[in-house]
C-alpha cells in the first residue's frame, strides 16, 4: 500500500527532489507544496517562478540545464521590449509567457491560483497534485546592506543575490490562509518531506502561513528534512551566503535547529561524516542530484529509510 507523501519545496534542489518522488510513487500519493513569496508583478503579468519550476519539471518541459524555464524557449518578446528600451533583467522565455498570460487573465477573473495551477498542470499532463502554499498574495522582502528593502527577485536575479542580506520579511503573510487543499493534504500525509531547498527564503515562507507550521507539528507523522547544505555550501544558490549574513554557521547542524520542532528526522550528505544532531532518526546518505538518476535514487532512499522507523513513535 502506497503512503501518502506530502513534500514541501521551492527552488531547483526541490524541483529535483519532487522529480525523483514523481517517478517512484503513484501519482494520487504525492502532494507538492510550493512556496509562494517569490512571486511578483512584471509587465502586468503575475510571474509564479516555483510553482512553475515544479510545473515544468513534472512535465518534462524544463530547461535541463537551467532547471527552470522551458527547454529550447525563445526570447522574441524580450528582445522587443529591449528595443523599447525596458531593463529586461528577469527572463522571460516566450513559451513561458503563455504560461503567465493564462494565469494572470484567469486571476483577474477571480479564480483562486491552487484551482489555477490544477487546470495548468491538467493541461500538461502532470497527474501529481502541485498546491500554492496559499491563495493570497505573499511577498518575501530582503533588506540589504546596499540597497535597503527590496523584492526578492530584484535582490536575486537582478542582483544575483550578491548584496549583503541583514534581514527578511514575508510582506502580506499575516492576511495570508492555509488552503483547504493544503490542510487536507497534510491532515492525510504519512510522510511530510521539507525539500533540499533554502530554509529561510523557501520553506519558511510557507511555513509561516498562519496555521501551517502548527498543523505540521502536531501530526504524529515522520516529518524529514534534506540538507541543503553540503559540505560547508550550498549546491545552488544563496543559502550558504545568506546563513553566515544573519549569523548562521552554514552546517546542517545549524539548518536542523532552524526548523526546530518542525522535523523530527533528517538526511544529511555523506561527505560530511559522522554528525551528532539533536533528533532520534538522522541519516547520511549521497544528496547530490546532478542527474534523473541521483534525484530517484535519494528519493528511493529516503523513503526506504523513513518507512523502516515509520512504525516507531515519534
Amino acid at each position: 500500500m502506497a503512503l501518502n507523501v506530502v513534500v514541501l519545496v521551492g527552488g531547483v534542489g526541490g524541483a529535483k527532489l519532487a522529480f525523483g518522488l514523481a517517478r517512484i510513487l503513484p501519482p494520487e500519493h504525492l502532494t507538492i507544496i510550493v512556496n509562494t513569496a517569490d512571486d511578483f508583478w512584471l509587465y502586468g503579468l503575475r510571474i509564479c517562478p516555483d510553482l512553475d519550476t515544479i510545473l515544468y519539471t513534472l512535465s518534462g518541459l524544463v530547461d535541463r540545464t537551467n532547471g527552470w524555464g522551458v527547454g529550447g524557449d525563445t526570447t522574441i518578446a524580450l528582445d522587443a521590449l529591449r528595443r523599447y528600451g525596458e531593463e529586461t533583467w528577469f527572463r522571460l522565455g516566450d513559451q513561458d509567457i503563455a504560461t503567465h498570460l493564462l494565469r494572470t487573465g484567469w486571476l483577474r477573473d477571480g479564480e483562486r491560483l491552487t484551482t489555477i495551477v490544477a487546470r495548468l498542470s491538467a493541461a500538461l499532463g502532470v497527474r501529481q497534485t502541485i498546491l500554492p502554499m496559499t491563495d493570497d498574495p505573499v511577498a518575501t522582502m530582503v533588506t540589504t546592506a546596499e540597497y535597503g528593502e527590496i523584492g526578492f527577485q530584484t535582490y536575486f536575479v537582478r542582483y544575483r543575490w550578491q548584496p549583503v542580506v541583514t534581514g527578511l520579511r514575508f510582506e502580506g503573510i499575516e492576511r495570508a490562509a492555509m488552503t483547504p487543499e493544503v490542510q487536507a493534504a497534510l491532515e492525510r500525509a504519512d510522510i511530510i518531506l521539507l525539500g533540499p531547498s533554502n530554509p529561510w527564503l523557501s520553506i519558511d515562507p510557507i511555513l509561516a502561513v498562519p496555521g501551517l507550521r502548527a498543523l505540521l507539528i502536531a501530526r504524529p507523522v515522520p516529518r524529514v528534512a534534506v540538507t541543503p547544505i553540503v559540505g560547508g555550501r550550498a549546491l545552488k544558490g544563496p543559502a550558504a551566503k545568506l546563513m553566515v549574513e544573519l549569523g548562521y554557521e552554514p552546517s546542517p547542524e545549524a539548518v536542523v535547529r532552524h526548523y526546530g520542532e518542525a522535523i523530527n528526522g533528517f538526511v544529511y550528505d555523506r561527505s560530511d561524516g559522522f554528525l551528532s544532531l539533536p533528533l532520534a532518526h538522522v541519516a547520511a546518505f549521497e544528496t547530490i542530484m546532478k542527474f534523473d538518476n541521483d534525484k530517484i535514487y535519494l528519493a528511493q532512499t529516503v523513503l526506504e529509510w523513513i518507512k523502516s522507523w515509520v512504525s516507531l513513535q515519534v
